[in-house]
């Protein structure tokens, strides 16, 4: 296999992955039930670690499933079923007056990220003789020297969780 073919596979693969994104992302403002948006996001949030693993940062799309998948959309689908919320389908959700405002801050927006990257970058590319970094050395300068203090943040989540559960129980 040549390298051209390679990038062109990889070419192939992020249009499929960011297209699967962009359906997702359209999804989740579109919906009109809060849990489905909810996993619609999932997907996009795991087309962002298929992305990562396309950069051949395995480190960064673990991190991506365990951290925004596996804990904040969890804690997101809790708070969702402990509110006192409609859990399915939404009529008010949507103003109608505001896409009229919406779309062209949206548009305006999009101008103005293309310009400003365009012109912060232009015809750059990554340097090919960049450093090799492995998931042990980052996963090591990460957790050595923090681990008790992700720990400690790992337990007043639960304490929240908990907490959460506590008191939406006692009604």
């Amino acid at each position: 296999m040549l390298a051209s073919d390679m990038l062109v596979a990889q070419n192939v693969g992020f249009f499929i992955i960011a297209a699967a994104m962009v359906v997702g992302a359209l999804r989740v403002v579109t919906t009109r039930n809060v849990v489905h948006a909810a996993l619609w996001l999932v997907v996009v949030l795991s087309g962002a670690a298929a992305q990562y693993v396309l950069l051949a940062a395995e480190f960064v799309a673990i991190t991506q499933i365990m951290v925004y998948i596996g804990a904040v959309m969890v804690l997101f689908l809790f708070g969702t079923m402990l509110t006192r919320a409609q859990i399915g389908a939404e009529d008010n959700l949507n103003n109608a007056k505001s896409w009229i405002f919406g779309v062209p801050v949206a548009v305006l927006m999009l101008a103005t990220l293309v310009i400003a990257l365009n012109d912060g970058f232009g015809n750059e590319k990554l340097p090919m003789d960049a450093p090799v970094v492995n998931t042990q050395q980052v996963s090591d300068q990460i957790f050595g020297p923090y681990l008790l203090p992700f720990w400690a943040l790992s337990f007043v989540l639960l304490a929240a969780a908990i907490g959460a559960i506590v008191l939406a129980r006692r009604d």
